[in-house]
């Protein structure tokens, strides 16, 4: 009976100190084993570890790739057009050994602040060598790269890695907005003008086009009218000639007759002749003199 109260608490013990010196590394994460706050060991790949109790301790990191959102910060491009930059960063703990080292027992949250700082460094530097255009157009996947390539080498003395940097939104200090929208809209109204003042020019070109070619055609329309009515007074003059020359007398009569009727127009009409006058030689007889 004695001897089991004995053995009894000592099995506890041992099989609490197996317990406690095994410890299990997950597929996305990767551990440090370290012995009296120094490094001894790293386990980067997934499955069981070893430690010895109470003398070492298992610190653990994110293997994954994370993701780090940086403050929006104010860029002064090479043109002096202030811009509110707001980016993001990927990166992953690249050597969990020189992370240690790097940050202490601050882990993530002291290298973010030390990310943080490096990427706003490299940012303000390579956004302030280019103009605001190139930081609104579609070339700025250059410039991210740039920064990224540029923020690499501080980062590595952090053990991280960083894969990506992106330009989320590229704004304007709010200060600064209702000044550019004026001028956008300055801009605007001038481009209109311009517009209009270019179109009542096209409009008068083609009303002056448009009235020298109705002078054109109502002058040509004339001048055929004119031809044509010479052409029929010509044929109708030949006419009278021939019909004259065929039988002077009917012309004769014929043309008093034309008279009479321009003559004798109207219910009241009064001509004063001598009665021997030959306006009306044909109604006075019946036979033609």
């Amino acid at each position: 009976m004695r001897k089991s109260t004995i053995i009894l608490p000592i099995v506890v013990i041992v099989i609490a100190a197996v317990l406690s010196s095994v410890f299990i590394v997950d597929e996305r994460e990767k551990a440090l084993i370290l012995q009296f706050g120094r490094v001894v060991d790293v386990k980067e790949e997934p499955g069981l570890g070893f430690k010895i109790p109470l003398i070492q301790e298992v610190v653990r990191y994110d293997d994954r790739i994370l993701s780090r959102d940086i403050d929006p910060l104010e860029v002064t491009p090479l043109d002096d057009r202030r811009l509110v930059v707001d980016a993001f960063a990927r990166y992953r703990i690249a050597d969990v050994e020189q992370f240690r080292q790097a940050v202490g027992v601050g882990g993530i949250a002291a290298a973010e602040v030390r990310l943080d700082s490096i990427l706003r460094s490299k940012t303000r530097e390579i956004l302030g060598s280019v103009s605001s255009n190139d930081i609104l157009s579609s070339d700025r996947a250059t410039l991210m790269l740039r920064i990224r390539n540029a923020a690499i080498f501080e980062a590595r003395a952090l053990g991280l890695e960083i894969i990506d940097v992106r330009l989320k939104r590229t704004d304007l200090p709010r200060e600064n907005l209702q000044a550019t929208f004026d001028r956008m809209r300055a801009e605007r109204e001038r481009e209109a003008t311009d517009e209009r003042a270019r179109g009542a020019e096209a409009a008068q070109r083609i009303q002056a086009q448009a009235d020298r070619t109705v002078v054109e055609l109502v002058s040509d329309a004339k001048r055929q009218s004119e031809i044509i009515r010479g052409e029929a007074d010509a044929r109708r003059n030949a006419i009278f000639a021939e019909a004259f020359g065929a039988d002077p007398e009917f012309f004769e009569f014929y043309r008093s007759l034309s008279a009479y009727r321009q003559s004798l127009q109207g219910s009241n009409t009064t001509m004063v002749l001598s009665p021997d006058s030959e306006f009306f030689d044909y109604l006075e007889t019946d036979q033609p003199r």
